[in-house]
């Protein structure tokens, strides 16, 4: 059994709002089958603090005008280095791409399926 389809859709909205602000590495991976607290991770990475505010911004703002969904919980805007926002339904982790190597979620998480966000690269932002 996968995700539900309306993680499925939460995932792929944030996704594009993700890669619509230039995030590197968007990966969405289902956690359904192995953890209980949500569906789906959503991981992406900014070169700057400035960009991963950025980053997490524009998915407030797609998840919020598009889905009418607002996070449940947020940590680490303050230093934008690692910012967790939780929907419930999926977890988006946005980090500094420095972080991102060092902590390697996609590593830990490896037996999750990749989702695919269906990102549209040409779609303006």
């Amino acid at each position: 059994m996968s995700a539900p389809e309306e993680s499925l859709d939460l995932a792929r909205v944030a996704g594009q709002a993700a890669a619509d602000k230039f995030a590197e590495e968007v990966i969405a991976l289902d956690v359904s089958e192995l953890v209980v607290i949500t569906d789906a991770f959503l991981v992406c990475s900014g070169d700057s603090e400035r960009q991963v505010a950025a980053i997490v911004d524009g998915i407030e703002e797609a998840l919020l005008t598009q889905r009418q969904r607002k996070p449940l919980r947020r940590e680490g805007e303050r230093e934008a280095r690692w910012v967790l926002l939780d929907y419930g339904d999926i977890v988006v982790h946005v980090q500094h791409s420095e972080d991102r190597v060092f902590y390697a979620l996609e590593r830990l998480w490896r037996d999750a399926p990749v989702i695919d966000l269906q990102i549209d690269a040409d779609r303006p932002a």
